[in-house]
């Protein structure tokens, strides 16, 4: 007899249930019917972990022993019921700095950056992880494999469902053998050096849902839309930066389910239609791209995007109204465009929306109106160089409903911003970084700055700011990392603040402050240059003297600061760039500067400097920049420097009263881009050495293009050079890597000009005037192209103006004047656009000089010019004669031959009998 259904029911629900039991007692940890992990599984890990390189011993758990439980170590998950290792999280765990926002204290940053590096594991991937017969999840994501391809056996792990292998450091062609992972529903290869040129594998793989290929070079897998078009599961598709540019069509899209879509820095010249299509995206990044025109209407299609993002792109339109409604957006980014119109008040209607940028569009203009006091979810607005002509008092009134608890970040640089900042601006407790640089805001600074208790950066430069600087305003800026006030009219005294704060970065440069220097110790940048300071400095540089500055950059240029300078340097471990210059300061150069073994730039310029460049400073071994320009120093240039400050690309001695000889040693400096030794009493030639600093021979912007700019997250300090070029004085600062410049004017040097001057070819100016330089200009200055600026000036120079120095195309200024050149001035465009001025002073003639050459007949006995020249192009008649006599001699014998057969064929008969005879006595004599 059967049994009824009713009791088959209830038996099956009995089952389940004791099942359903027994599972909750294991995965509730119970002792007694837990498993441990499978004995071979666990020798796999150890093997595993064998080939490993774990610096920071994260599986210092994996240990061996028979009492060592597997599923017990870090990053291992098992089956509570089976025993069996279904889960590897071995992917980097510090990976905060990735993913952190907003600015940090430069410690804290690389605090996290360092832990990052050091829990990269390396080494290599054994096959042992075969034994993990039922694997699904494996992490190795951000570690560092060094470059190795991926092993082939991860393709025979059949039983992945996740897979991720993110910034992990592979390399080479993706493997198609991945097509045999079946049930994979995640995999991410992003941020490797992996490269494919066609993904037909991907069709394998019906389940899969997440697809981060990011940075795969994917510019030959021309297959890879219509493969990618047969995952009807596909839920985010990251495809970042894979050097695409053809986006083909899609009559049909499989991949509609899909909610994420990054397609951001590729090169495709519009939006595929087949993306407004995807009706249930929730992301879509196509920033950083070369789509031109308007914004497509098809976007507004896509109304459950909660991110879009069209950064960088050249779109040209007005922002279209119906963007506007897709009010479920809460990150929206039209940055860098070139959008033009006004913005619409309707933006309002965007009442999700967090974080709003429309900066970098230089022609999009309007107001932030009072609709936006309705968006009480905004965290960020970035509206820098938007054309917004209002008042900063009516901003932050209409910021200060409800967003003056939530606002974190406001950037309006360069906005055409302009009145008074308010006691309205201490509401926003929350603000961490607020920007309103280059702008026209005016008064004074309210107090109630000292209230933004979260504030990180603030950077109101380049304004019309007035007024002064207290405690008040500082009392709880306990967060503060930067900041700049700089280019303002602040003036007055500035508190110490030893106790009160500690800065990353302070910028009060270009203002009118003044009195003493203040007790405050950012431990990275303190720049109070171009301002009126006052009196030693030896009370802010001794300060504390047991105790290490953690300053690294130190800007005082500029101001009224007097005394010797300090012998307590040693207390400044970590500077890596020191600007003293336009001061008053006397005396010698403090020997505890040789103890700065971080510094790369010494800038003590223009002051009452006096004494010899002492030999400590060749222990400063990193520094690229030394100038002491403009003092009293004396004595030869050091042989050291040369021989130590290899790294050195700037090299200024101007104006001083060094003597002596130029050291061949210089021509070590393999990496000078500017030697300025101008206005000394040197003497003696100039070495043929000269030639061997290479960046003068090459132009090579990667030399100095790193170490003229230094930069963190939130702060860049950019090195400058004043340089006289072209007879004025210049500023370099944003292109000072592409300067090449000697100068060597205003000395006693003597001599020739060495032809190895020639090699120079990437030199842009070079100076030689007013010293007592003989003989030629060398021939071969054509060579030296990129030449801009020549100035060979009261020399004693002779002879003619060589030829090719017509080959200096980018040359705009010459002077040649008050020597003892001869001869016609040569042609070009460059030369003929000159002053006459550049060439007076010798004895030249043609355009631009008002004087014509004339041609001077020859007499009777007397040769024109009657010079060395000359005589090069007399005629010698025994050559000629010579010569005559060797023609009708060849043709008198060759002649007869070539009219008549008969005589041509006894002639071949002779020389085949003389060869017959020379070649018997030849054999003859060697035998």
């Amino acid at each position: 007899m059967k049994p009824s259904v009713s009791f088959l029911i209830a038996f099956l629900f009995f089952e389940l249930l004791s099942i359903a039991t027994i599972n909750f007692s294991f995965c509730n940890g119970t002792t007694s019917n837990y498993v441990p992990c499978i004995e071979t599984e666990r020798k796999a890990l150890l093997t595993f972990k064998q080939h490993l390189n774990d610096t920071s011993n994260r599986l210092h758990s994996w240990i061996t022993g028979e009492d060592g439980d597997c599923c017990k170590w870090a990053g291992v998950v098992c089956n509570n019921i089976t025993g069996h290792v279904l889960e590897l999280h071995l992917g980097n765990p510090h990976t905060e700095y990735l993913t952190s926002e907003g600015p940090k204290f430069r410690y804290e940053w690389e605090a996290e950056y360092d832990a990052f590096e050091r829990s990269r594991m390396s080494g290599k991937l054994h096959p042992s992880l075969l034994d993990l017969k039922h694997l699904n999840y494996l992490d190795l994501s951000y570690n560092d494999f060094g470059g190795i391809r991926i092993p082939r056996f991860l393709a025979s792990m059949e039983s992945l469902t996740y897979l991720n292998l993110s910034d992990a450091g592979f390399s080479g062609m993706i493997p198609h053998q991945f097509g045999n992972l079946s049930n994979i529903r995640y995999l991410d290869l992003s941020k490797n050096s992996f490269s494919a040129e066609n993904l037909f594998w991907l069709s394998s793989l019906p389940l899969l849902e997440h697809l981060d290929l990011s940075r795969v070079n994917l510019s030959k897998a021309s297959d890879w839309l219509l493969e990618i078009n047969t995952l009807p599961s596909l839920k985010v598709l990251k495809l970042a930066s894979c050097e695409l540019q053809h986006f083909p069509p899609l009559s049909i899209v499989n991949f509609s389910s899909l909610v994420t879509l990054d397609l951001s820095a590729n090169e495709p010249p519009l939006i595929p239609s087949w993306v407004f299509g995807l009706s249930h995206l929730h992301f879509l990044d196509m920033g950083f791209n070369e789509i031109q025109g308007p914004i497509p209407d098809g976007l507004q299609n896509l109304t459950s995007l909660t991110h879009l993002d069209l950064y960088r792109n050249h779109f040209n339109s007005s922002i279209p109204t119906w963007l506007y409604s897709l009010t479920h957006l809460q990150h929206l980014s039209l940055s860098g465009n070139d959008l033009q119109g006004m913005i619409s008040g309707a933006i309002a209607n965007l009442t999700d929306i967090e974080r709003l940028d429309l900066s970098y569009n230089y022609k999009l203009e309007g107001r932030i109106s009072r609709s936006f006091g309705r968006l009480c979810n905004l965290r960020e607005i970035e509206f820098s160089y938007v054309k917004l002509r209002q008042a900063i008092s009516e901003i932050l009134d209409i910021l200060s409903g409800c967003l003056s608890d939530k606002l974190e970040s406001l950037y309006l640089n360069s906005t055409q911003i302009f009145g008074f900042l308010t006691d309205q601006f201490g509401q926003f407790k929350n603000l961490h970084t607020f920007y309103l640089m280059n702008n026209s805001i005016s008064g004074h600074i309210p107090s109630s700055l000292g209230e933004l208790c979260s504030l990180k950066v603030l950077v109101i430069s380049a304004n019309k700011l007035n007024g002064t600087l207290s405690k008040i305003h500082f009392r709880n800026l306990t967060k503060l990392l930067s900041l700049d006030l700089s280019h303002n009219q602040i003036h007055g005294e500035i508190p110490s603040l030893t106790k009160e704060i500690r800065f990353e970065s302070l910028d009060l440069s270009s203002n009118n402050l003044s009195g003493s220097l203040p007790l405050i110790y950012p431990n990275y940048m303190f720049d109070l240059s171009n301002n009126n300071f006052s009196g030693s400095i030896s009370h802010f540089v001794c300060h504390r003297i047991h105790e290490l500055k953690e300053t690294e950059f130190l800007k005082l240029r500029g101001n009224c600061l007097s005394e010797e300078l300090p012998d307590c340097w040693k207390n400044w471990p970590f500077l890596k760039v020191l600007s003293l210059g336009n001061n008053k300061f006397t005396g010698n150069l403090p020997i505890s500067m040789g103890t700065l073994s971080e510094l790369r730039s010494l800038r003590l310029r223009k002051n009452n400097l006096s004494g010899i460049i002492p030999t400590s400073l060749g222990n400063c071994m990193e520094l690229e920049t030394l100038d002491v320009s403009e003092n009293e120093l004396v004595g030869t240039i050091p042989i050291w420097i040369g021989e130590r400050l290899s790294s050195l690309l700037i090299l200024n001695l101007r104006s001083n009263k060094f003597h002596g000889i130029l050291p061949r040693e210089l021509c070590n400096l393999a990496s000078l881009q500017i030697l300025d030794l101008a206005d000394n009493n040197l003497s003696g030639a100039i070495p043929k050495c000269i030639s061997n600093i290479n960046a003068m021979v090459t132009m090579n912007s990667l030399i100095v293009g790193n170490s003229v700019r230094y930069s963190t997250n939130y702060t860049e300090v950019i090195e400058d050079a004043l340089l006289v070029v072209k007879g004025q004085t210049v500023e370099y600062s944003t292109i000072l890597n592409l300067v090449r410049s000697i100068d060597l004017s205003k000395n006693k040097f003597s001599g020739e000009i060495p032809i190895e001057v020639t090699n120079l070819e990437a030199l842009r100016s070079l100076n030689l005037s007013h010293n007592s330089f003989t003989g030629k200009i060398p021939k071969k200055i054509g060579a030296m192209r990129s030449l801009e600026s020549i100035d060979f000036s009261s020399n004693q120079l002779s002879d003619e103006i060589p030829q090719s120095i017509s080959n200096l195309t980018f040359l705009n200024y010459l002077n040649f004047s008050n020597n003892n050149l001869i001869g016609k001035i040569p042609l070009s465009t460059q030369l003929q656009s000159l002053n006459a001025s550049c060439f007076v002073g010798n004895k030249l003639c043609g355009s631009p000089l008002p004087n014509n050459c004339v041609e001077t007949p020859p007499t009777p006995g007397h040769e024109i010019g009657g010079g060395k020249d000359d005589e090069e192009h007399k005629v010698d008649w025994f050559y000629v004669s010579m010569a005559l006599g060797f023609v009708m001699g060849f043709w008198s014998v060759i002649g007869p031959l070539t009219v008549n057969r008969r005589w041509r064929y006894m002639y071949c008969r002779f020389l085949d009998r003389l060869g017959d005879i020379f070649g018997n006595v030849v054999i003859r004599k060697f035998f």
